[in-house]
C-alpha cells in the first residue's frame, strides 16, 4: 500500500516525521507545549446573549455554565451582526469585507477566493486533521464547499440554516444541500443530534492532533427539538398568549439540546482521555433574533419570541451590542484558570491564535486584521486596547478602546458611545464629541481602503 504525505502525516500524529513535516512548512512548536493540543471549536447560530445560564436565562444550559465556571469566559467577543460575515472572518482572520460586498450578509454565493487560506488549511499543514460538522454558509454549492478550503471532511448543511427534520433550506437553487464531504446525502433524523453524533465519533475515533469544528444550525429559525427537551419546561408558562408561550417553549427546548450535545463531546472528551490535551472554544455567529416566521421548508411553526440579548442593547442584523457582542469562552484544563478575560476581541482573531498554538506560522503575508490573543485569554498578558471593525454594507461599527462609532450610510449619521461608562448603548455622545466622532471616523475610512467593493466577476448574475 502507497500512502500520500497527507497519510504519512495523519498516521504519525505528533510523531516525529510530522514534527520534521512542519518545521519545513515554517511551523514551530508553541512555547512550553511538548504536543500540539486538539481543538473543538463550536459556534451557536443566533444564540443572544441572555439565553444562557450563566448569563441568568431560564433555559438551562448547565454543560455550557460548567464550561464556563471551569474555564476562561471571553466577557467582550465580538462578531459581525448576521451569519455569512461571521464565518468569514473566523476562517480567514480578516475583517469580511476584505472579500466582496456579499459577504457583508448572509449569502450563498462563495465567499472566499479559490485558495484563500483558512484555519482548517493552516492547521492541516501543521499536520491537523480537519473535520467541520455542521453550517457552512461560505457557499452553497459543492464546489465552493468546506473541502476546498482545508477541511479532510465535511458533513451538514453547506447553505444557511437547515430546518431540524426535513435538513433543507429555503425553497429555491440551494433548498437541499446536506451532504457528506460536499456529495448530496438524504438522510431521516434531527439536524442537531445528527451534527452532534457526528463530531463526537470524529472525537472518539481520530488520532491527535485534529481540528473538529461544530457550527450548529441551533438555536437559528426554524426552532424545534426533539420531546426530551422540551418537557423540563412542561410546566413553565414563558406567556400568557399560546403562540408566544409554544414558541418560547421551543426555542428554550432547542437551547437545552445544543447545550446536551456540547456536553456529549465533552464527554467523549473524557472518555477517551484527550479532555486535558483538547482546547474548546465556544461562541455564537452574532446575537440572538428577537422573533420571526419560517421561510424554510420545514412544518415547523413561527416562533413570535426568540432571543434575549438583555441588558444589551439591539439584536442580529444590527450594530449595537446586542447584535455583535456575544456569549463565548474558551475551555482546556490545567492551562486556562478560571476566570473572566476583559480582552476585547474578535472571531477574525481566532485564526492568528489557534494558529500559533498549533505551531503554524504563515510564510506569506496573509494580511490579518485579527492578532494572536492567547497572552490575554492565558492571563500572561493584560487586556490590550486595540480597534474592532465590524462592516455592514453602507453602515459599520468602529471600536476602538473604550468608544464605540457607529456610522450610518456612510457617515451620514452617527452615534457614539463611551462603553466603559454606557455598556447599553443608552446615551449617544455623538453631538458631545465631535472632535472624537471626526477622529474615529477618519479611522474607519482608512479601515475601508481595503477593502473590496466589486462581486468578483465570476459570480456575477449567479442566485445569491
Amino acid at each position: 500500500m502507497s500512502l500520500t504525505r497527507r497519510d504519512w502525516l495523519t498516521l504519525t500524529g505528533c510523531g516525529l516525521l510530522g514534527a520534521v513535516a512542519r518545521r519545513a512548512s515554517g511551523a514551530e512548536a508553541p512555547p512550553g507545549s511538548e504536543a500540539q493540543p486538539n481543538i473543538l471549536h463550536i459556534v451557536a447560530d443566533d444564540l443572544g446573549w441572555a439565553d444562557v445560564g450563566w448569563h441568568g436565562s431560564v433555559h438551562r444550559t448547565p454543560h455550557l455554565d460548567a464550561l464556563v465556571k471551569s474555564g476562561v469566559e471571553l466577557d467582550q467577543h465580538y462578531v459581525q451582526p448576521v451569519c455569512t460575515p461571521t464565518r468569514t472572518a473566523l476562517m480567514t482572520g480578516r475583517w469580511t469585507s476584505r472579500f466582496g460586498p456579499h459577504v457583508q450578509q448572509p449569502s450563498n454565493l462563495r465567499a472566499l477566493p479559490p485558495g484563500t487560506e483558512t484555519i482548517a488549511s493552516a492547521l492541516r499543514r501543521a499536520g491537523y486533521t480537519t473535520c467541520l460538522s455542521g453550517k457552512w454558509h461560505l457557499g452553497s454549492r459543492a464546489e465552493w464547499g468546506p473541502n476546498h478550503y482545508g477541511f479532510d471532511h465535511s458533513y451538514g448543511s453547506l447553505a444557511g440554516a437547515a430546518d431540524p427534520w426535513t435538513h433543507r433550506y429555503r425553497t429555491g437553487p440551494y433548498e437541499n444541500t446536506w451532504h457528506r464531504d460536499e456529495k448530496p446525502l438524504d438522510e431521516e433524523g434531527n439536524a442537531t443530534e445528527l451534527v452532534a453524533a457526528q463530531a463526537v465519533r470524529w472525537i472518539r475515533e481520530m488520532r491527535a492532533p485534529w481540528y473538529v469544528y461544530v457550527p450548529f444550525q441551533a438555536v437559528h429559525i426554524p426552532v424545534d427539538a426533539p420531546e426530551e427537551y422540551k418537557r423540563p419546561y412542561a410546566d413553565h408558562t414563558f406567556s400568557d398568549d399560546p403562540a408566544t408561550d409554544d414558541g418560547s417553549r421551543r426555542f428554550a427546548a432547542f437551547c437545552t439540546q445544543m447545550d446536551a450535545k456540547v456536553g456529549a463531546m465533552v464527554k467523549a472528551l473524557e472518555e477517551t482521555g484527550q479532555r486535558e490535551r483538547t482546547l474548546i472554544v465556544f461562541h455564537s455567529d452574532n446575537g440572538g433574533l428577537h422573533g420571526g416566521g419560517n421561510a424554510y421548508v420545514s412544518t415547523v411553526k413561527g416562533t413570535p419570541k426568540l432571543s434575549s440579548n438583555l441588558p444589551l442593547r439591539g439584536q442580529k442584523a444590527q450594530l449595537y451590542e446586542g447584535g455583535v457582542r456575544v456569549c463565548a469562552l474558551a475551555n482546556w484544563p490545567g492551562r486556562l484558570a478560571p476566570r473572566k478575560c476583559a480582552q476585547v476581541m474578535h472571531a477574525a482573531d481566532w485564526m492568528p491564535t489557534l494558529t500559533r498554538l498549533a505551531g503554524w506560522q504563515p510564510t506569506t503575508d496573509l494580511r490579518w486584521d485579527g492578532r494572536d490573543v492567547w497572552p490575554q485569554l492565558s492571563g500572561a498578558s493584560e487586556p490590550a486596547e486595540r480597534t474592532i471593525y465590524i462592516p455592514l454594507g453602507a453602515n459599520a461599527a468602529l471600536r476602538h478602546g473604550d468608544w464605540k462609532l457607529i456610522s450610518f450610510n456612510r457617515g451620514a449619521r452617527c452615534e457614539l458611545y463611551n462603553l466603559a461608562e454606557d455598556p447599553y448603548e443608552k446615551q449617544d455622545r455623538a453631538a458631545a464629541e465631535p472632535d472624537r466622532v471626526k477622529a474615529m471616523s477618519e479611522r474607519l475610512t482608512a479601515l475601508r481602503r481595503d477593502d473590496v467593493t466589486e462581486l468578483p466577476a465570476d459570480l456575477k448574475g449567479l442566485p445569491g
